[in-house]
């Protein structure tokens, strides 16, 4: 039975992929920059790929996948660390000049599909498809991987292979901060609002600099780093040294998951 759905999950995430990534690129026409897909309309890919996986996961009965269970005051509190990243952003952003209300409320949309459709697939379907099979340490590890992994695909959306793969690396870095959240919460909400209002935040950031550089390209760089210009050197890794400290602040509180999380239903 184990093994059952650990093989559902991966065919869900297989086909799941090829929904945000492959209809994604034929949607947009060829490569597009990631900025350009949340700001020029609704993104459909990620609207049918958060619809996809909701269908399999109810399809499936899995309801330990954490949507159907809320946080109280503490648990959203632990999303301080993160939310300060978040308020400090939008404060940047409106520093350089916020893109125009159209483009935020197109941002808002798209980036609220990506957050539902990559927690419900990561730290819903495979996190608890992982944890009824193996100790919680290695469900975490091989969600986090898998996550990481998936954002170096967007090269075949962005045709940029060095921005995919420290996208890549920061996500994996993100994922562990996200899945913290849904562990130490018990629901899968906070880190979808997190990961929603992070990306919202990233994109905004990103569109502000264009503004702000009179048409400069931005926006290849990923959904969990702030956006930052093309550099050389340390310039390059400023996204992943940004987010580091959330990743660290996420070990912290995975510190004792191994006593206090054996039970998949924790």
């Amino acid at each position: 039975m184990m093994k059952k759905r650990i093989g559902l999950a991966l065919a869900a995430f297989v086909i799941w992929t090829a929904i945000t990534i492959l209809l994604g690129r034929f949607l947009a026409g060829g490569e597009t920059s990631l900025l350009d897909g949340v700001t020029s309309g609704l993104g459909w890919a990620w609207i049918a790929a958060a619809a996809f996986i909701l269908g399999v996961a109810l399809w499936q009965g899995w309801s330990d996948v954490g949507l159907t269970r809320g946080s109280d005051a503490r648990g959203w509190r632990l999303a301080w660390l993160p939310m300060i990243y978040i308020v400090g952003g939008f404060g940047f952003a409106t520093l350089l000049g916020l893109p125009p209300a159209s483009a935020l409320v197109l941002i808002l949309i798209n980036t609220f599909f990506v957050g539902f459709s990559e927690e419900l697939m990561f730290r819903g379907v495979i996190l608890q498809s992982f944890r009824h099979a193996v100790p919680i340490w290695a469900a975490v590890l091989i969600t986090s991987v898998l996550f990481g992994s998936i954002h170096s695909l967007n090269v075949f959306v962005t045709g940029d292979l060095g921005a995919a793969l420290l996208q890549s690396t920061a996500a994996f870095l993100s994922g562990i901060v996200f899945i913290a959240l849904r562990l130490r919460t018990g629901s899968l909400w906070p880190p979808i609002v997190v990961h929603w209002l992070w990306d919202f935040v990233t994109f905004t950031v990103s569109a502000a600099s264009v503004g702000a550089s009179q048409g400069t390209a931005q926006g290849t760089l990923p959904a969990e780093a702030v956006s930052m210009s093309d550099g050389t050197g340390l310039a390059m890794f400023a996204p992943i040294l940004l987010v580091l400290p959330n990743a660290i602040y996420g070990l912290w509180l995975l510190r004792d998951i191994g006593k206090t999380h054996k039970s998949p239903e924790m």
